[in-house]
């Protein structure tokens, strides 16, 4: 078969229920992705690997998973699997999934979605050619507050949008031998919080606002002395010429989660994006609504992945959404130029 030619897509092998694999089991995936595949609408966690096989059995004991791996190339293999969700360090993610679509496995990859956007193109290639599924953890793309605010822009009542502002900080002092501390390195994180946390803002930007025209960065580091940056603006205009701005950071104290669009007949404000809340100001008036997201934010994600897969249709986030936002993170990395002009 021809590179990047695609197969029909492969619907469940068992029936309504999907069997999912996980690779990595991490914080995350315990607190939030494991209960999601095990708990969702039509699914059940089947499998799961970490290169520990007491910590692998340990989880899977756990959450009642039936089997568990030391080597992820087994879970892959697994027959008694459909699916593989990818929870691990950023550098593994388009080899783990690669060998999943080779494997004839559906794929829902953990974001960012890998280290480059030649990555990103190869992980969508393979999963064309094997005829799988391949979507990416932007889980706030289920948020309903992002839903209502794709409604009120539609509905023209704040007028033509002219500015967007999205603020992320989070305190984050990894100390070296933790864990965590893959995220200080730039060949396995691929940056620092514009990767880690700042695709999840890209994301919601272009879900919000369309196609990007151009985009400029300053990246640097104000507090950490690290390999990866610690603090990042992005400038943004859109197609439909509304400007935008992101600012994420890892170095200030105080936590920041907000989303401010502003428009030619009004505006919307939602101080902490993970609460939902939303304040619409219009012709002096203010309303505000309460649009809160699911208790465990993974699991909208992964029903509608489930439900792609049952009815074989494209996951509401699939790889080029995972490769678009890739390719704006790599262009306001650029800062030695003027990012891009398309």
């Amino acid at each position: 078969m021809a590179h990047g030619a695609q197969k029909q897509i492969s619907m469940n092998k068992s029936g309504e229920v999907l069997r999912w694999g996980l690779i990595g089991c991490g914080d995350i995936a315990r607190k939030r992705v494991a209960p999601a595949l095990r708990d969702g609408a039509g699914c059940t966690l089947a499998a799961v690997s970490r290169a520990r096989a007491e910590l692998a059995e340990s989880f899977a004991r756990q959450f009642g998973v039936p089997r568990w791996h030391a080597d992820w190339n087994e879970l892959v293999r697994d027959p008694g699997i459909d699916a593989v969700y990818v929870a691990t360090p950023v550098d593994l993610h388009a080899r783990q999934t690669i060998a999943a679509a080779e494997a004839g496995r559906h794929v829902l990859c953990e974001k960012p979605m890998a280290l480059t956007t030649s990555q990103c193109r190869a992980m969508i290639d393979a999963c064309h050619a094997n005829g799988v599924l391949l979507g990416v953890a932007y889980y706030r793309r289920f948020y309903p507050v992002i839903r209502r605010i794709k409604e009120i822009l539609a509905s023209g009542e704040i007028g033509r949008p002219g500015l967007v502002s999205i603020r992320a900080f989070e305190w984050q002092d990894i100390p070296e031998g933790s864990p965590r501390s893959w995220f200080l390195r730039k060949d396995r994180a691929g940056g620092g919080p514009l990767m880690d946390f700042g695709c999840h803002r890209i994301e919601v930007l272009v879900n919000l606002l369309g196609p990007v025209a151009e985009v400029s960065g300053l990246v640097g580091n104000t507090l950490f002395l690290r390999e990866v940056e610690d603090t990042a603006t992005v400038g943004f205009r859109f197609r439909n010429q509304t400007m935008g701005l992101l600012a994420v950071s890892i170095s200030v104290r105080e936590p920041c989660d907000s989303l401010d669009l502003y428009g030619s007949e009004g505006s919307i404000h939602v101080p902490v994006l993970n609460q939902g809340t939303l304040r619409l100001v219009r012709g002096g008036e203010e309303r505000r609504e309460d649009h809160p997201p699911h208790a465990n934010l993974h699991q909208p994600l992964v029903e509608d992945f489930a439900s792609s897969v049952r009815h074989g249709r494209p996951p509401e986030v699939a790889g080029e959404m995972g490769l678009e936002v890739q390719r704006l993170i790599e262009a306001a990395y650029r800062v030695e130029g003027d990012g891009f002009r398309r």
